[in-house]
């Protein structure tokens, strides 16, 4: 795949990745090791707390990250940088054997007032499970290399 510059992002631009199933084992090992409340940790406990066994929404955001860099939709220029979040949403709990799926959508373009090599694409993240439930929605913006600087 070619690099992608500022100049082959454009509002409206919409992709969508290949699902990804999570398993009981992995909401609990990342858990463990990262974000270790009952909820994530301890099926019986959660039982009285979500109603079962959930994954962290830190977990989640892992998971829509590893959609986003190996969906194949998104190979930038070497330098692209993550400029943070606007906003970050967990409506729906993520259970075993729900199989995720991003969804992203350029919402804007423009070029860097400061750096003029580069520009600002912001983008939804909208994570779906396989009932189309959104599960996560983040606003983050990443800095991206201009084709002819």
């Amino acid at each position: 795949m070619d690099y992608q510059y500022l100049e082959d992002f454009h509002p409206g631009q919409v992709f969508e990745s290949a699902p990804i199933t999570v398993t009981e084992a992995e909401i609990i090992e990342f858990a463990e090791k990262y974000d270790a409340q009952p909820m994530h940790v301890d099926p019986v406990a959660a039982q009285g707390i979500t109603g079962g066994l959930i994954a962290s929404g830190w977990h989640t955001a892992a998971l829509t990250m590893n959609r986003f860099i190996t969906a194949g939709f998104y190979n930038p220029a070497p330098g692209a940088l993550g400029l943070g979040c606007e906003s970050l949403k967990w409506p729906k709990p993520v259970r075993p054997g729900d199989a995720l799926r991003l969804r992203l959508e350029v919402l804007s373009v423009r070029p860097s007032a400061r750096r003029p090599g580069s520009g600002v694409v912001t983008n939804r993240f909208t994570t779906l499970n396989q009932h189309n439930d959104i599960v996560q929605e983040m606003v983050s913006s990443v800095m991206i290399a201009r084709r002819n600087a």
